[in-house]
């Protein structure tokens, strides 16, 4: 029976995780995924806390009718809605076209060192 190792992997098996990790492949594939996640949820962190803020401290700007009794501050708290599925839609775009290909290689590889 095999035990687990310290780092996650199964002793006596011949891949090593910490290795795999620190390959130039995975460090890519983390590197392309920060370049999108990281700006994207500061984009939308800001753009979420301004919708806050101005509810708060600009209610008579929020009230303004642009038509009939929609007010500015419904559009833009509706806006925070859509802004959250084309973020959603947008990064399962990227992760689908760019990072899947280079975890799909990564898995393939483990696997076949596994098979070995």
């Amino acid at each position: 029976m095999s035990s687990q190792s310290p780092h996650g992997g199964v002793e006596g098996s011949a891949i090593d995780y910490v290795a795999v990790e620190r390959s130039p492949r995975f460090v890519e594939l983390k590197k392309k995924h920060r370049s999108v996640v990281f700006p994207l949820a500061v984009l939308f962190i800001v753009w979420y806390f301004v919708y806050v803020l101005l509810s708060s401290f600009a209610p008579d700007f929020m009230a303004q009718e642009v038509f009939g009794h929609i007010t500015i501050g419904l559009l833009l708290g509706l806006g925070q809605f859509v802004t959250t599925f084309a973020i959603t839609m947008g990064y399962v775009a990227f992760a689908n076209r760019t990072l899947d290909p280079i975890s799909s290689e990564i898995r393939a590889d483990l696997e076949s060192q596994e098979a070995r």
